[in-house]
């Protein structure tokens, strides 16, 4: 990595460029930083701004890993199956509805037809820090509180490429930070803009095939305040999850007082079967617990399964940024 990126800072005039601009969102570590939820918080900031913004993602781990390029969404609805799409550009479709998302190998490729075919005015490269072949005006790094500086690279650790490659970056998201850690965790990385993102949980709403239990299940304990004060009885939950860190979807559970009755943790982007639910279903009864909560992440990845035997919800992750305006004002300083 530390070659590729001297070679493309000695050869910029290399580097494939689109008509327009291009604002990268990306890590440094192997995943589980909340990446995600940045991409789409500034896909939702361009629609409001007027803008036509298209997410460019690489799909990766998708079943079928089609040539070409394949439109996840028009801006409008979805247009592709998670076996296509893969389940991450899947759910950004559904958590930034207004955005173009576009996915394949090649970037390039996907911003081109974003431009052509829908009018793209703004492209959202989702998990480009790494992708050096594709030139961007604007570079995010999204961590977590000395994750970086106190990381080593793999296969020792986490880290995708050396700590020095922090210092590309324009702007760093530290997640669950406030402003002032932030802005410490970038000084040590040599980035000049930063701010803190704080993560909270939305209401859970029904997963499509869910057994629905409850008077109110499309959106869990909407009618009684807040989440985890045994909305319709359904305080206990077993809480099932294939994602990168599963250990802060559960602490998040809690510190919005759910009582978590037990919890399974599958591998990052696993893909349920049928067997995997027999097996959900059965640590559901032997737990005691009266839904099953996942992520939205997963929540692509059960529906394909069709009705399922025990009530499921996801629980949304709604992301706040402090000082609020650090973020949004670099992709509009991009734009103009």
């Amino acid at each position: 990595m530390r070659a590729r990126r001297r070679w493309a800072e000695r050869h910029p005039d290399r580097r494939r460029r689109l008509a327009r601009p291009v604002v990268s969102v990306g890590n440094l570590s192997m995943g589980g930083t909340g990446k995600s939820p940045v991409v789409a918080a500034i896909a939702n900031w361009l629609v409001a701004q007027g803008e036509r913004p298209a997410i460019l993602s690489r799909g990766y781990a998708r079943a079928d890993a089609a040539e070409g390029v394949v439109v996840v969404s028009d801006g409008t609805s979805v247009l592709a199956s998670i076996d296509r799409a893969g389940d991450e550009p899947l759910m950004l479709s559904r958590q930034a509805p207004g955005a173009v998302v576009c996915v394949s190998a090649d970037r390039h490729l996907a911003g081109t037809l974003a431009e052509r075919q829908f009018g793209c005015t703004v492209h959202v490269l989702d998990d480009g820090f790494q992708h050096l072949e594709l030139a961007r005006d604007l570079d995010i790094l999204v961590t977590t509180v000395g994750e970086i500086p106190q990381g080593r690279v793999l296969p020792f650790g986490r880290l995708r490429e050396s700590i020095g490659a922090a210092s590309r970056a324009h702007v760093l998201v530290v997640s669950g930070a406030t402003a002032g850690a932030a802005a410490a965790e970038a000084w040590a990385l040599g980035i000049s803009l930063s701010c803190g993102a704080h993560r909270s949980l939305g209401a859970p709403i029904a997963i499509r095939g869910a057994l629905l239990v409850g008077r109110d299940a499309d959106g869990l304990g909407r009618d009684n305040g807040g989440l985890g004060r045994d909305a319709d009885g359904l305080g206990r939950v077993l809480v099932v999850t294939g994602i990168a860190n599963p250990q802060r979807f559960a602490d998040s559970l809690r510190d919005a007082d759910w009582s978590i009755a037990d919890s399974m943790t599958f591998s990052d982007h696993h893909r349920y079967t049928d067997r995997d639910v027999e097996q959900i279903g059965a640590r559901f009864r032997e737990s005691g617990a009266t839904a099953v909560f996942t992520t939205d992440k997963d929540a692509v990845r059960f529906e394909v399964l069709g009705a399922l035997p025990f009530p499921i919800f996801r629980v949304p992750l709604l992301m706040e940024f402090d000082p609020p305006d650090v973020m949004f004002e670099s992709v509009r300083a991009v734009l103009a």
